[in-house]
């Protein structure tokens, strides 16, 4: 192991800021921070070698992979972390516009859906990766409830229920079974967790997320956000009766006042199934 590597460890363990969710999360970023220096260039660094130069050298690397808007922030406010304990918060700006990072847009005028078939699937050699996919496409789940998934918990017959300690911001939720291709997708889960989770017991959270990114990488799998935005954007049609806006349907100036009501409450049932509690967000996908 590299020594940046072990010394932002070593920072974690001590500053224990936050969930263990947040933790695994900051610590899983923070190793990819450090081996993206080591890739750009960057040897021998410390924890206190933190410098504006190679804050300017991520964030630039960060936009050339077209990564999300919320992605880039999310390791920004990590960045933040480190150069705090570190005592080298100068070195960050405080305003991500700063280095150029957009706001995000809360509205789409394109469809970011996106599906991983029978043959995508196959790519994928860990069962337990290949099931959270399938779960993430059938129920929109974020990556983690999918990987946390337990079935034996979650299976509630015509609907599944999340533990707070899967989700983000800590809510449990339910997201309902309403299709065939649901329950086939839970009674696979059912058969390969038993009465466990899509973590093998050899293994804990941010080992088994590092076999994910590792699987679906290989496997020329991108963008699996795009999961959620297919989810949401079918079920808008099936409440709705009309495409998304995302998805070429009308936009609110062409609905009438009967459609704007169903379209308020779709996407408010859509919001909560998605764990959102600001509707707003749901423009990301919907359109």
């Amino acid at each position: 192991m590299r020594d940046l590597n072990y010394q932002l460890k070593q920072l974690c363990r001590r500053n224990r800021d936050g969930s263990y969710a947040t933790q695994a999360k900051r610590m899983h970023h923070l190793m990819l921070i450090a081996d993206q220096l080591y890739d750009l260039g960057f040897r021998g660094m410390k924890p206190r070698s933190l410098k504006q130069k190679h804050v300017e050298a991520l964030v630039k690397h960060w936009l050339r992979q077209d990564l999300a808007v919320g992605t880039i922030k999310n390791r920004m406010a990590v960045l933040r972390w480190w150069a705090e304990k570190s005592d080298r918060r100068s070195v960050v700006a405080r305003s991500n516009a700063h280095y150029g990072i957009p706001d995000r847009q809360f509205v789409t005028h394109t469809s970011k859906a996106k599906a991983v078939g029978g043959q995508d699937l196959e790519r994928i050699r860990d069962p337990y990766v290949r099931l959270s996919l399938e779960l993430q496409q059938a129920f929109g789940l974020r990556r983690e409830e999918a990987i946390k998934f337990i079935p034996s918990f979650a299976d509630r017959g015509d609907h599944i229920t999340l533990k707070s300690t899967w989700t983000k911001g800590g809510k449990q939720r339910d997201v309902p079974v309403r299709t065939d291709g649901q329950r086939a997708v839970l009674k696979r889960a059912h058969q390969l967790a038993g009465k466990g989770s899509l973590i093998p017991s050899d293994r804990n959270y941010v080992q088994q997320l590092r076999v994910y990114e590792r699987q679906t990488a290989n496997a020329g799998l991108s963008k699996l956000h795009g999961l959620r935005h297919a989810y949401a954007q079918a079920r808008y049609e099936e409440l709705t009766g009309w495409k998304a806006p995302a998805a070429g349907g009308p936009v609110s100036k062409a609905l009438s006042p009967g459609q704007k009501v169903l379209d308020r409450q779709a996407r408010r049932t859509i919001s909560q199934e998605l764990g959102h509690h600001r509707e707003q967000i749901l423009r990301i996908y919907c359109g």
